[in-house]
């Protein structure tokens, strides 16, 4: 089977919406989603604010930096269920057989996901209009934390709707998609390249630097956004959403 990348992500814009609209009003079907919002914000909030003001800065450092830890248990919560429920409820061959490219019912979901993070992250805005009430913020590192958290999120979210594709469980979906996102994370960290890097020369080090977020999340945390930190989360976010592009034309044509 011949794929066309370029045309693999091209967008249907009413086809597309018909999946977002769908995928979304499911968020918001069941409580669960409120719930998860709710645990969301009192988990990250809750945590940033109880040593505020102790330490009396007006930042929002340790709120982003214990993000990419907390979108590891969050984000695949979110995609679990994306392909895995459909295949469940028997509703993905009717999908497939719609008068819709593979590609727009893939991105159709993912949006739907990406729409419903934003909205979880949303909750946590009246942090930065408290931090300008109190004190001086830097409105450079803000703007940087929360792009920094939108990309995470959606890569961690393109990581979760290419798992949700190969299981029919969606605990199953769940814990892989966790295991690959922490997989992100933890290459990125410098104790575990050196540390595989002692096993196997430069193995560490590679991994780092082609899978490893943090190195990138924390840059762009800080207010610098760079061109390699920004082509880093978007590519391999394109690189997981082409992947299941791939998997759902075989399933289609297969």
């Amino acid at each position: 089977m011949k794929l066309d990348f370029a045309q693999a992500l091209k967008f249907d814009l009413s086809g597309g919406l018909t999946i977002f609209r769908r995928e979304l009003a499911a968020y918001f079907n069941s409580p669960i989603a409120y719930i998860f919002i709710i645990v969301f914000l009192v988990l990250t909030a809750g945590l940033y604010m109880t040593p505020f003001f102790l330490q009396g800065q007006a930042d929002m450092r340790g709120f982003f930096g214990n993000l990419p830890l907390f979108l590891i248990f969050f984000i695949p919560a979110i995609s679990m269920r994306l392909w895995a429920e459909d295949k469940r409820s028997g509703t993905f061959e009717l999908l497939m057989t719609l008068p819709l490219r593979a590609a727009d019912v893939m991105l159709g979901k993912y949006f739907a996901a990406l729409a419903f993070y934003l909205i979880a992250l949303a909750g946590t805005l009246p942090i930065p209009i408290m931090l300008g009430l109190l004190g001086n913020p830097d409105g450079g590192a803000l703007f940087g934390g929360y792009l920094a958290a939108l990309l995470l999120g959606a890569l961690y979210l393109a990581v979760g709707i290419f798992v949700s594709g190969l299981v029919r469980d969606q605990i199953t979906a769940f814990i892989l998609g966790m295991i690959a996102c922490f997989f992100l994370y933890l290459v990125g960290l410098d104790p575990v390249a050196a540390t595989v890097d002692g096993w196997i020369g430069g193995l560490g080090s590679f991994f780092q630097g082609a899978f490893g977020l943090i190195g990138h999340y924390e840059s762009m945390q800080r207010g610098v956004v760079l061109l390699a930190d920004l082509a880093y989360f978007l590519t391999l976010s394109t690189v997981f959403l082409l992947l299941n592009v791939y998997w759902l034309e075989g399933r289609k044509h297969g």
